[in-house]
Order: C-alpha cells, then sequence, then structure tokens
C-alpha cells in the first residue's frame, strides 16, 4: 500500500515526472506548495527545476467532529469553495459555518505572515504555476488554492501531487482554472492520503520556514 517514503521522496518522484512534462519551458516555472504537507513535496520539485519555491495559503473547513472532512476552503484574498455534499452532510445550525470560516481565515492570515516573513509572494504573471500537495482527498482544499493562483495571472498552470482519489483528478481534469493536473498514483478505492505514505508525520510550521528560507537563499 504505502508508494513513497515520506514527503521528500514523493517530492523527488514527482520531480522526475515533471521535469519530462515541462522540458524546455522557459521562464522556469513557479513551485507553490501548499502548506504545510505539500512544502516538503514542492522543495525538492523546486530544486529539480531550478524554479523559486513559494507557499499558498489555504485552510480546509472541517465539518464539526470529523476535522479531517473538508466541508470547503479557503485561501488568500477572500477565495472559498464549498463542498455541497459535505455540507449537506454537516447539517450545521445557523451561522456555525461563518463562525468556523473566521477562525479559519485569522489562522490562514497568521501563517501568511508566519511563512513569508513579510516577504511579497513571488509573481505568477507570465509563467508556469505548479501548485503541490502532498495528496488530494476531497479535492476541496486545491479547488481554492487553484482559484487563488489563477487570479494571478500565470500563463499555465499545472496542479501535482504524488497521489490523489481519481474523483478529486475528474474534478480537477475540469476546472477552467487548470491547465494540467499530474499524478503520480490514484488507486481505485482510495481511502487516505496518508496510507500511501510510510512516514506521515505532521508536517510542522518550523518545517516549512526552514525550507522556504533555504529556496530563497538559492
Amino acid at each position: 500500500m504505502n508508494a513513497f517514503a515520506n514527503r521528500h521522496d514523493a517530492g523527488a518522484a514527482l520531480a522526475d515526472r515533471l521535469l519530462d512534462e515541462l522540458d524546455g519551458a522557459a521562464p522556469p516555472p513557479v513551485v507553490l506548495g501548499l502548506p504545510r504537507g505539500g512544502v516538503p513535496v514542492a522543495a525538492p520539485v523546486a530544486a529539480a527545476l531550478g524554479a523559486p519555491l513559494d507557499v499558498l495559503v489555504v485552510r480546509k473547513l472541517g465539518m464539526p467532529g470529523r476535522p479531517e472532512l473538508a466541508m470547503g476552503a479557503i485561501g488568500e484574498a477572500g477565495a472559498r469553495v464549498l463542498n455541497d455534499d459535505v455540507l449537506a452532510l454537516a447539517r450545521l445550525a445557523g451561522g456555525e459555518l461563518a463562525a468556523i470560516e473566521a477562525r479559519e481565515r485569522a489562522e490562514l492570515e497568521a501563517r501568511v505572515a508566519r511563512f513569508r516573513g513579510g516577504t511579497e509572494p513571488v509573481s505568477l504573471a507570465g509563467r508556469t504555476a505548479i501548485l503541490v500537495d502532498d495528496g488530494i482527498a476531497t479535492g476541496a482544499t486545491m479547488r481554492v488554492a487553484c482559484r487563488v493562483a489563477r487570479a494571478r495571472n500565470p500563463a499555465r498552470l499545472v496542479v501535482a501531487t504524488p497521489v490523489a482519489s481519481p474523483e478529486s483528478l475528474d474534478e480537477l481534469d475540469v476546472l477552467p482554472e487548470v491547465d494540467d493536473v499530474v499524478c503520480l498514483l490514484a488507486p481505485p478505492g482510495f481511502m487516505a492520503v496518508g496510507m500511501h505514505y510510510v512516514d506521515f508525520r505532521q508536517t510542522e510550521d518550523e518545517e516549512v520556514a526552514r525550507l522556504l528560507a533555504a529556496a530563497r537563499s538559492r
């Protein structure tokens, strides 16, 4: 069941695929990791492609009592995507969704400040933007990330991930914001991203900040 030793291993494998997909692309793409788990995958991708590494901060709107199940997601610049099927299952009381979103948006803004350390995001205008996460289950987080990235006017938007559910890939394939989807593994009967990693321990903020600082120093 385990396809990848850890996120770095997954990123190296993803980089090999992307080197073939983007052979000869100019100017170099911009690689955007979705924090926190997507950044350790994105770092070896950016290094292999000779590309700048940045973050695209989004937050999942988890169902009360089942926070791993995404009712939707939010991103920078007020972006929001809702998963109507999960919302129907959640049966939230009036105002509960707004309260959850307000809490997550406060955390989103704090993370933007923490990860970027006051630096401006890397410009995507006229370049290929590669959005990387460690895996895609429902796709809600990646969909809102695509909206945020597309608003920054890249010439091409690529979603890249080591593993995803087939259903989420089908949804991403038809998004108007997305030009290409690159995925190494989309197993039938997909259950959870972590099942495909030997080491899937939580990525800490300090690791994200360290990887970004190391990329900037290059």
